[in-house]
């Protein structure tokens, strides 16, 4: 059986890592038998055309999407577009989103085929072979779907409770180059579940409560294998890595043992560390750390349930800078009973940090407390658009604080942040900048460029290119140059950096040169010559 996996479209300005649900789908399916691909168009322009290529060149049997809130309708319209190629093709789709609404998917997207509830890959275990042989899917839990008008969903399965039973996620299957240009670090977990009982979060419910540990070893087994494609930084996504001491200890000290060299960063709450436990995560090679602190007022934090002081935070920041580690905290805006008075609270005490911080609107995702329960809070929701849960625009009010104001609020900080980075950039321009500034700037620059190489597809719609007399390089250097209208040198320099690094290659084709993003550092798809 044929089974092809769709990574929706997802903003790049967002960070985006190699899809790691997603890599934990296809191993499972690898693992059921099926001959597995994954149809990536977060680090590719996604086209009705396109896709049908992908369809005709591989016939699969299944499509599958996983998707979280501010792409479910994006993962929708692919699904569509499935169905309007061939309406036998089973769809299914899967994530947190569909989840918790899955009546209303099936009610309003009747091109979806079935849902997979919760965690996947044991569903999958049985699911696969059941399609495969054609077998009714009643009696498999964790999934619901579509027969005859009616919706069928069949009991939640339980929660995997030997997460090294499972096989490592199949990162084979992506296109690695892409996400190597990127430069962001490629993320994995080492344990599922969440005892906190924060109103605006999926964790609890999607993962549990309980935390199930994987053991060390196959952790950093996993860690060698993400090196061996090349890159040298992760992040532990972790809902609670630092929950657990004397594991985190055990994880460290195992990096260590075998000497694995690399660089990585860590979520954890502020009720849960300390110089100690810091200390040897920064010898281990950990070197950021990044903490949800929320609101600066301690109301606010007592009505979302965070289960934090914020002298807990302080203490837990002061630990990380005597460590040495670069510390972040996030804030939300518009959580129930915001006003401007704690807005300015929260501005208050992420200024008392003095540390790196960001704030994000408050999005109430389906199957969230905070949703389910409304009638309950200080808050109205504004929208279901699920386009507009991207937690970066106001889509909720409460008695004291309209949208706008939230808008304005983080519009303000924003603006400040800008007028420094402009002050850093007119530097850059006139060649009078530091090593800090230059480095900043630069790497914008290079980020807004690799966003268009990979948005716009414009290495692979690029027709062939004459060698040219100045090096095979110098036409594709051109080409970008005049597309993107960025500085000629700044591109070549880009360029040049992500072909020497073999993220971009050619193959010699009709007398010239065809360039093209490699599969990866272990399987390249396409010949080079």
């Amino acid at each position: 059986m044929r089974i092809a996996l769709i990574a929706p479209p997802y903003p790049l300005e967002e960070a985006p890592s190699p899809p790691l649900g997603l890599c934990y789908v296809a191993a499972a399916c690898e693992a059921a038998g099926a001959q597995v691909i994954i149809l990536d168009y977060i680090v590719s322009r996604y086209t009705p055309e396109k896709l049908a290529k992908a369809l005709d060149d591989f016939k699969p049997d299944v499509v599958g999407a996983t998707s979280v809130t501010m792409n479910f309708l994006q993962a929708i319209h692919i699904i569509r577009d499935v169905k309007a190629y061939n309406p036998a093709i089973i769809t299914m789709m899967g994530g947190p989103h569909v989840s918790f609404d899955a009546a209303n998917t099936f009610a309003r997207y009747p091109e979806l085929d079935l849902i997979v509830i919760g965690e996947a890959e044991q569903t999958l275990a049985e699911l696969v072979p059941a399609i495969d042989a054609g077998r009714r899917w009643d009696n498999i839990s964790g999934i619901a779907f579509q027969r005859d008008g009616r919706i069928i969903t069949t009991p939640w399965r339980e929660l995997i409770s030997d997460l090294d039973s499972l096989p490592l996620p199949a990162r084979h299957l992506l296109p690695m180059s892409r996400y190597h240009a990127l430069g962001f670090p490629v993320s994995i977990i080492t344990s599922r579940g969440c005892p906190n009982k924060c109103i605006f979060c999926l964790g609890r419910r999607m993962v549990g409560f309980k935390g199930r540990l994987r053991d060390p070893g196959l952790v950093v087994d996993e860690i060698e294998q993400i090196l061996d494609y090349g890159f040298t930084r992760i992040n532990i996504a972790d809902d609670l890595f630092t929950a657990n001491k004397a594991r985190v200890i055990a994880l460290c000290k195992e990096i260590m043992r075998r000497n694995v060299r690399f660089t990585w960063s860590a979520f954890a709450r502020v009720n849960t560390v300390d110089t100690e436990i810091l200390s040897i995560m920064k010898e281990a090679g950990c070197d950021s750390i990044s903490f949800g602190i929320e609101s600066g007022n301690p109301d606010i934090l007592k009505g979302v349930k965070k289960g934090i002081t914020l002298d807990q935070a302080r203490n837990a920041v002061l630990c990380s800078k005597e460590t040495g580690l670069r510390t972040h905290a996030s804030f939300m805006v518009g959580l129930p009973g915001e006003s401007p008075e704690t807005l300015a609270d929260s501005r208050r005490f992420a200024k008392e940090l003095d540390i790196e911080h960001g704030y994000h609107f408050l999005s109430p995702f389906p199957g969230t407390t905070v949703r389910e329960e409304i009638e309950n809070y200080d808050l109205e929701i504004l929208t279901d658009d699920w386009n507009l849960y991207d937690a970066n625009r106001a889509i909720v009010s409460t008695s004291q604080l309209t949208p706008k104001e939230m808008d304005d609020f983080v519009e303000a900080i924003c603006n400040e942040y800008k007028a420094k980075t402009d002050v850093m950039e007119e530097h850059y321009l006139q060649g009078t900048c530091t090593d800090e500034e230059y480095f900043l700037i630069e790497g914008y620059y290079r980020m807004k460029l690799i966003y268009s190489l990979l948005s716009e597809d414009l290495i692979d719609d690029m027709p062939i290119l004459p060698a040219g007399e100045n090096g095979s390089d110098a036409s594709l250097i051109k080409s970008i140059a005049d597309v993107t209208k960025m500085d000629a040198l700044f591109v070549e320099r880009t360029i040049k950096s992500l072909i020497s690094s073999g993220y971009i290659k050619y193959k010699a084709e009709n007398g010239g040169l065809k360039w093209f993003w490699p599969h990866n550092n272990r399987t390249d798809l396409s010949p080079v010559s």
